[in-house]
């Protein structure tokens, strides 16, 4: 006798959930937020990289994409913050200009920072740049708890982390008054939703001004998204329709009006468009019909109105408390 065939399941659709919540296709409003992925090259290569970064990727944005992308910050007055991100953005040889240059403009910069990256050979005096040009430091320390994120980083990267924050405390970063900005983020060590972002902020500071006197100012938690190496690592484990039917059972509507992408415009390391940084990873273009890349717009404000495009690892920023690149959203 004939076996049926087993069904094919097919990928959860998001717009059919903001659909059945009644909730309209996501659409841009002001872009407040420009984050520029200046490259893969990072000098850890950690479990839950959605950018699947490492030491031996090559791919690294050149000058003349960061002379662009500035450019087109300076034509975008409505643009308040460069958000610099990778890999590790600060071993892109522009990051320092870029920045540099931004703050000239009057503009907000985040540093999103692994801190090991501080005690890289030739990165000895990056921290004083950051202080004197007041760039605003987003730091990844997924644990307080050594064993866990030597986990998800690799070995040392724990007690290299504490050395680099300590570095920055001693520059006034986290400290109260002094504004320099250090917010740290947590992300998940496994296949599960982030706890609510006040109670670990609060068990952050505690364990970390106890046990190694490190102040900071805000703990941001970050869903990890099903793609790329964290995809990898559910297909391994067997996790990969568990965690997304989690995320999916976990669609929260009250997040929707707050996700990042209806303010941020990400552009990758060679000057195309998206809508967002895990789109970027997903190779999913950006929404708005015309536009590919830098050199196809006059101003970032031209994106306001059109539709995001959108798939079904968008689940994992409106999954329970929601998830963003400044934390969670609701």
């Amino acid at each position: 006798m004939a076996h049926a065939a087993s069904p094919v399941l097919s990928e959860p659709n998001f717009e059919d959930a903001l659909e059945a919540h009644r909730l309209a296709p996501l659409v841009r409003g002001s872009v407040t937020t420009l984050q520029v992925n200046v490259g893969k090259r990072c000098n850890q290569a950690c479990h839950h990289c959605h950018v699947e970064a490492g030491p031996r990727r090559p791919e690294m944005m050149t000058y003349e994409v960061a002379k662009r992308v500035l450019a087109l910050l300076a034509c975008s007055p409505g643009v308040e913050l460069l958000d610099l991100t990778g890999g590790a953005p600060e071993l892109n040889p522009s990051f320092r200009w870029l920045a540099q240059e931004a703050r000239r403009l009057g503009r907000r910069v985040i540093d999103r920072c692994n801190l090991t990256v501080l005690l890289e050979p030739g990165m000895e005096d990056l921290p004083d740049f950051l202080a004197e040009h007041r760039v605003e430091v987003v730091a990844s320390l997924p644990c307080y708890v050594p064993e866990n994120v030597e986990r998800q980083r690799g070995h040392g990267v724990f007690e290299k982390s504490i050395t680099a924050l300590r570095r920055l405390n001693t520059l006034g970063f986290g400290r109260p008054g002094s504004g320099l900005r250090l917010d740290l983020v947590y992300n998940p060590v496994g296949p599960f939703l982030p706890p609510p972002q006040a109670e670990l902020e609060a068990a952050y500071r505690a364990e970390l001004r106890r046990g190694f006197g490190i102040e900071f100012g805000s703990l941001l938690t970050i869903t990890n998204m099903p793609i790329k190496r964290f995809a990898s690592f559910l297909a391994r484990a067997g996790h990969a329709a568990a965690y997304m039917s989690l995320l999916v059972h976990h669609f929260n509507p009250a997040t929707v009006s707050g996700l990042m992408c209806r303010s941020l415009v990400s552009v990758s390391w060679d000057g195309a468009l998206y809508d967002c940084d895990f789109n970027q990873m997903s190779e999913l273009g950006i929404g708005a019909p015309g536009v590919g890349t830098v050199w196809e717009l006059d101003s970032l404000e031209e994106l306001t109105g059109h539709a995001i495009a959108t798939a079904s690892h968008c689940f994992g920023c409106t999954a329970g408390a929601g998830s963003s690149c400044s934390g969670a959203l609701a």
